[in-house]
């Protein structure tokens, strides 16, 4: 496997030349202070040392040593837990978190990129950081001021790590099924018992206490969603004075054997009247639990971009190198008996969908983290709104279709690899393996696509959808000529999703097993036309400046073939989904 090298100028294109992200934050009080373009540079460049000089070289030894777990205790392989000792104290598991309680303060677009390249170097070691993160959002946002002041600072510091415990054997998706109780005490707190499945980092021996937040129902707890609560709940407790006491009523039952992300404890967590607290107020857990969702779901679209950008680092390096056949105009190295397969026209279709979907990806998570961004920090309420309505209709974009075209990056890593891409040495089976989880957890990618076109494209009459779509037709109503070649198939893009999307929210109201039997070609539709504005957001500024520098000139044509190569799906998928419904019910359940 070729060395990590994390894609700093690419990231600095995006952020700094396409986005221009400083006049975001100079209009944002509450990080101009904060951030500005020198600062950025310096995160992104420390990060991306350390992330490829000590989190990388543990990716396969992780992968295949695993984690272990043995009467309740859980062992991450050898090294994970100097590595993230090391990665804790230069201050990145912190990089989003606030300030006021020991964070670096950071918009997401910045902690973003970070995710990219950690997740880039290694998966499995950054879900324990991630889910860390996701606690530290749901404790900042709806916690007491006691809970934050004895929480954050050591979640933040990477002293102690937290996990998210949400699903349980009989109940996923459906949270309102749940059977985890909580009792109150006369004290304030809470007795927790119940049993969670699938739980990122519910014991370890990173860190010297774990902090849980476990979603659970009060004895007069309304039935479903409603009458759900959420509760803090630490491993061992922790003495008013900051010092840990002793271990709380909970374990880990097992760990899960899995195909992927195998050096992640993925843990069934049993909570036998286990001592917890209260999040925000009864019967609202969902509501915190959702302050979070939206940047969890955006991290894991992240997660398949950096897997698709580790492969693409394998496989171009690899295809260099690989001599195999000649070129089909004749040879192209005579000093060698065969050419490098990079000269194939096959070969160069797989990288080229790789870079392609790949620089889009960044390009699109970015857009969405400045989203977020702007949602929470700016001082304008119209402004905040439109934003947030932005992040609803365009997460479970992210979430889904970054993770989607990232299986097929990491396969087509595989494939050019040929015979040694599916065998261990070189690495690239474990980059599928691993990004197999992301279209499935957080939410599987079919109930993104539902939760995009029933509630965030119909649920809203596609107001949120129009937000969006205006933003596209003003930059090709105002784009300039030169500009042609790219915003005139993205008119088009636009304009076919707007028919579909008509189309949708008039067939929805008279069947509803429309919006079920379109939602994923829909998705996909969405992701290409938004991935089609990214790049011609970007071709515009490569154009500006191709005279320059070769990285912009690679830019375009990197643009050019996504336009012709790539966009053109939205045709297939398009047609699919006009099919409707009916022919998925011709079949009785017992003719399968």
């Amino acid at each position: 496997m070729a060395d990590y090298k994390a894609p700093l100028r690419d990231m600095r294109f995006v952020l700094n030349e396409v986005f221009e992200v400083s006049k975001l934050w100079s209009q944002l009080p509450a990080l101009a202070d904060v951030v500005d373009e020198d600062t950025t540079s310096a995160i992104l460049e420390e990060a991306g040392k350390v992330i490829a000089g000590t989190i990388a070289p543990l990716n396969r030894s992780g992968d295949e040593e695993g984690c272990s777990w043995t009467n309740g205790a859980v062992k991450t392989p050898a090294g994970f837990p100097e590595a993230y000792q090391a990665y804790a104290a230069g201050g990145w598991t912190s990089v989003g978190g606030d300030s006021r309680f020991g964070g670096m303060g950071m918009p997401k677009v910045i902690s973003a990129q970070v995710e990219e390249m950690l997740n880039s170097a290694n998966l499995s070691f950054g879900l324990y950081s991630m889910l860390t993160a996701g606690a530290c959002l749901s404790i900042n946002a709806h916690a007491s001021e006691t809970l934050k002041e004895m929480y954050l600072p050591n979640l933040y510091a990477g002293v102690w790590t937290g996990s998210m415990c949400l699903t349980e054997p009989h109940a996923g998706t459906d949270l309102g099924i749940i059977r985890t109780k909580a009792e109150p005490q006369a004290d304030g707190s809470y007795k927790v018992s119940g049993t969670k499945i699938f739980i990122t980092g519910g014991e370890h021996d990173l860190t010297e206490n774990i902090i849980h937040l476990v979603l659970a129902r009060l004895p007069d707890a309304p039935a479903g969603p409603k009458g759900i609560s959420l509760f803090l709940v630490p491993k061992l407790m922790v003495n008013a004075n900051g010092s840990l006491g002793e271990h709380n009523s909970l374990s880990c039952g097992s760990i899960e054997h899995k195909m992927g992300i195998k050096a992640s404890a993925t843990c069934v967590m049993n909570f036998d009247g286990a001592t917890g607290y209260i999040i925000d107020a009864p019967n609202k857990g969902l509501a915190a639990m959702f302050t979070m969702m939206n940047y969890e779901r955006l991290g894991v679209g992240i997660q398949g971009l950096s897997l698709g950008e580790r492969s693409y680092q394998n496989a171009i390096e690899y295809a260099r190198d690989r001599i195999q056949s000649r070129a089909p105009t004749g040879p192209a190295d005579l000093d060698k008996a065969a050419d490098p397969i990079i000269v194939h026209p096959d070969v160069r279709r797989m990288l080229l969908t790789m870079k392609a979907l790949n620089e889009g990806g960044r390009a699109f998570s970015s857009y969405v983290a400045m989203q977020l961004d702007t949602a929470k920090f700016s001082e304008d309420a119209a402004t905040r709104k439109r934003a947030q309505e932005l992040v609803d209709l365009l997460t479970p974009v992210a979430k889904a279709f970054l993770t989607d075209v990232a299986l097929e990056t990491t396969v087509h890593g595989q494939q050019i690899f040929g015979g040694h891409g599916f065998i261990r040495e070189w690495g690239q089976e474990q980059l599928i393996r691993d990004c197999r989880i992301t279209q499935i957890y957080e939410g599987t990618n079919g109930i993104q696509a539902l939760d995009l076109l029933g509630r965030k494209v119909v649920g809203s009459g596609g107001a949120f959808y129009k937000h969006f779509a205006e933003e596209i037709k003003a930059f090709t109503d105002s784009a300039d000529a030169s500009l042609a070649e790219f915003t005139e198939p993205l008119k088009a893009a636009i304009a076919n999703l707007e028919q579909m999307t008509a189309d949708l929210l008039e067939r929805a109201r008279s069947n509803p097993n429309e919006i079920g039997a379109a939602s994923v070609e829909y998705l996909h539709v969405f992701g290409y036309t938004a991935y089609a504005y990214m790049w011609a957001l970007m071709a515009r500024t490569a154009l500006s400046r191709q005279d320059e520098d070769v990285f912009y000139r690679t830019k375009l044509g990197t643009a050019r073939f996504f336009f012709a190569r790539l966009l053109p799906r939205v045709h297939s998928l398009a047609a699919s989904a006009k099919a409707g419904s009916e022919s998925l019910y011709m079949l009785h359940a017992d003719q399968f």
